[in-house]
């Protein structure tokens, strides 16, 4: 076995599933909503939390805070919160005047199950239920602002939500270069990824050094994240992948292999995960988690 199948072996059979059922536990605990929110709604949240996943965001939350010496369970709020922020854009990308998918991690998606009207309130309690999770952090009062900022940033207008617009225009008006999508991509998925791994670092204590590392990771990730995503989307199937497949190329949408071939796709991402780890490195943290999730975030089939 090569290292690096090791290496994520190690990952995903023993490093990631206690963390991943710390998630879940925090999860369930933040969703335990009152009778004051409507039984339908309740529902609906709870749907698509649910529906399971990879989880990369909310354990990048617990990979960086381990990295820079912090203690995991201060900062399974803000694991849980990035998540809720996350299922919310899945909701509302599904919708019919959005991507209009039916399928979402093998099951149907909110809009199917609910309802429209049903979905986009769903999407919109999650969204404000995580900022609420994260304003009651245990942390020192000017980390939890931090927190508060970097979630906003990641996830607004100058983040997620713009590049989900630019995402949308580049359907009408064409992307000419990679550049061009690349500025998409590190707002549509790379900003949220951001802000995960500069949270758990602030919630750590970590400096401006490591900070600006766990960006440039970050960075570096997110845009190997999409390419791999592009790739799976030419390349998997639907049960593989729990979604339908090959809707880019039939809405004419231009991806990395569209613009750079398979092959050079690869060799990009591979380059990418290669810089992440460097980045890491020269801030002194070594991370036998962060280094893993790199090369599994390329090497993935699903």
């Amino acid at each position: 076995m090569s290292n690096a199948a090791a290496e994520i072996r190690w990952l995903l059979e023993e490093h990631l599933p206690p963390l991943r059922a710390s998630v879940e536990a925090a999860l369930g605990r933040t969703l335990a909503l009152s009778a004051h929110c409507p039984a339908i709604l309740r529902e609906s949240m709870q749907y698509s939390v649910a529906a399971g996943g990879k989880r990369l965001r909310p354990i990048l939350v617990l990979l960086s805070c381990e990295a820079c010496g912090g203690e995991l369970e201060q900062a399974l709020p803000a694991a849980a919160a990035i998540e809720l922020i996350h299922t919310y854009s899945l909701i509302h990308d599904d919708l019919p005047a959005m991507d209009d998918d039916d399928l979402r991690r093998g099951q149907p998606t909110n809009h199917v199950k609910f309802g429209e009207a049903t979905a986009i309130l769903a999407g919109d309690g999650l969204l404000t239920l995580a900022f609420e999770v994260v304003a009651g952090l245990s942390i020192a009062p000017d980390r939890v602002v931090a927190c508060i900022r970097e979630l906003a940033s990641g996830s607004g207008a100058e983040g997620m939500v713009g590049g989900q617009q630019a995402d949308l225009e580049a359907e009408t008006g064409g992307i000419t270069s990679v550049d061009h999508l690349e500025s998409i991509h590190r707002r549509k998925t790379g900003r949220l990824i951001g802000a995960a791994l500069r949270m758990g670092g602030r919630i750590a204590g970590a400096d401006d050094s490591r900070l600006a590392a766990l960006t440039r990771y970050g960075d570096d990730i997110g845009l190997a994240f999409q390419i791999a995503d592009d790739l799976l989307d030419l390349t998997s199937t639907p049960e593989m992948l729990g979604k339908g497949v090959q809707k880019d190329a039939g809405r004419n949408k231009l991806t990395y292999p569209g613009l750079l071939g398979v092959e050079e796709s690869q060799r990009r991402a591979e380059a990418l995960t290669d810089d992440a780890v460097s980045a890491l490195r020269e801030a002194g943290l070594m991370s036998r988690g962060l280094e893993a999730l790199a090369t599994y975030v390329v090497l993935r089939d699903r």
